[in-house]
């Protein structure tokens, strides 16, 4: 029954059938073999085309449109290349990279010296070279290079040596390295830069010593003002004087010396300093007085 019902269902449709290969007669020639291959292939060619044909809408074949990719080739090489361009020794991501390094290098260079002259207690003989890491940075890169030097610096000394000794740095050899760099930088001329340095280094003087004053809980600035006026007092009853300076006059006098202490001190710092940019070829970058241009 399920047979006759497929016949039936085959009818419908059109189809043809062919008796399979193996009921066919077999050859028994290669003659014979080659037409009935011929015969049997067109048989099997009508039966295809005898195949009814459904006819396909042409909406059900549209194709949905592809957008453009979100990468190419030639997008990728233009990041290569500029990724390539900025690894060059004029490129920006070198050229950070080696500031940023140059900066820590110096810093680790100016904590570690700070540390072994104050280990050691040989830090009034060093002392004019604390400041060199922070000038060096800012003639070489720009002041924001010498104001990391001078914080990591800072930073290095608080973490090893305690803020004690970080404060005492910053005080008395960070904002002044700063200070110079910074005048050096913009080509200021040394009469501004030594005066200026010069009221940094009173300034960060000053501090330091509120700052001791704290820790010993001692007023040292009012000894110090003491002394000076016992000495003027001395002095002027030696020449004959019976008149006693008073307290303002010693303010005066302890602000004078410690301004002109200042300024000899920065003053030697500028000829230490631009003797060493000098021999190290960075004369070009400093703005040297002619009577000192002349002399080296």
């Amino acid at each position: 029954m399920f047979a006759s019902t497929t016949m039936n269902i085959l009818k419908v449709h059109g189809y043809r059938l062919q008796p399979p290969i193996s009921h066919l007669p077999h050859p028994t020639t290669p003659a014979t073999y080659h037409k009935f291959m011929l015969s049997h292939v067109s048989s099997t060619s009508l039966i295809l085309s005898s195949r009814p044909q459904y006819p396909i809408s042409k909406t059900n074949t549209r194709v949905s449109e592809i957008g453009a990719p979100l990468w190419t080739q030639k997008d990728g090489q233009e990041d290569n290349a500029g990724s390539s361009e900025d690894l060059t020794m004029n490129g920006e991501v070198y050229q950070k990279t080696l500031r940023l390094v140059e900066c820590a290098m110096f810093a680790a260079l100016g904590g570690l010296a700070y540390i072994l002259s104050s280990s050691l207690a040989i830090e009034n003989y060093f002392g004019c070279f604390f400041a060199l890491p922070i000038v060096f940075s800012s003639m070489r890169w720009d002041i924001v290079a010498g104001r990391k030097t001078m914080v990591a610096t800072a930073t290095l000394l608080l973490v090893l040596a305690g803020p004690i000794k970080a404060l005492t740095y910053l005080l008395m050899h960070g904002f002044l390295g700063l200070t110079m760099g910074s005048l050096w930088r913009l080509k200021a001329s040394w009469g501004v830069s030594v005066f200026v340095s010069a009221i940094v280094r009173a300034v960060g003087a000053m501090g330091y010593v509120v700052m001791y004053s704290f820790l010993i809980r001692e007023n040292i600035l009012a000894l110090i003002t003491i002394n000076i006026h016992a000495s003027a007092t001395f002095i002027l009853s030696s020449l004959g004087f019976l008149a006693i300076p008073s307290m303002d006059v010693i303010y005066a006098i302890f602000g004078t010396l410690l301004l002109l202490n200042c300024c000899f001190f920065v003053f030697l710092l500028h000829l230490l300093y631009a003797l060493f940019f000098t021999r190290l070829g960075m004369k070009a970058s400093l703005r040297l007085p002619k009577w000192f241009a002349r002399a080296i």
